[in-house]
């Protein structure tokens, strides 16, 4: 039996909107594969520009879902550090991912290139 509600939910769809947007669930996933600093985020996801990956931790940090860390280091360090409500995103994340690898098509099967033999 499903537990599903059907009535509008205002704070599912605030959730949605928070990591549905472009390249915020990818983002999070990063911070929560262990990410922190801005690069290693960057390098780590193909086609981010810098601007838009700035704007979304920016929005991250003023949504709480991460913390900005000034380390008082020589030149000076950030690190992006998930707070307990962006680690509670964890199990959502990880659901979502299992969801993805099951149902939909790898980016070159959804392309149409053959791979492999």
């Amino acid at each position: 039996m499903s537990t599903y509600e059907p009535d509008f939910c205002p704070r599912y769809h605030q959730a949605v909107e928070m990591i549905g947007r472009r390249w915020a669930g990818v983002i999070l996933r990063e911070l929560l594969a262990g990410a922190t600093h801005f690069r290693q985020i960057g390098d780590a996801i193909p086609d981010i520009s810098d601007k838009l990956l700035s704007e979304r931790l920016k929005r991250f940090e003023s949504e709480g879902v991460i913390e900005r860390v000034v380390l008082p280091t020589t030149p000076v360090t950030i690190e992006y550090r998930l707070t307990d409500k962006g680690r509670a995103l964890e199990a959502a994340v990880r659901e979502l991912s299992l969801w993805a690898e099951t149902w939909l098509p790898a980016e070159d099967e959804a392309k149409g290139v053959r791979t492999g033999a």
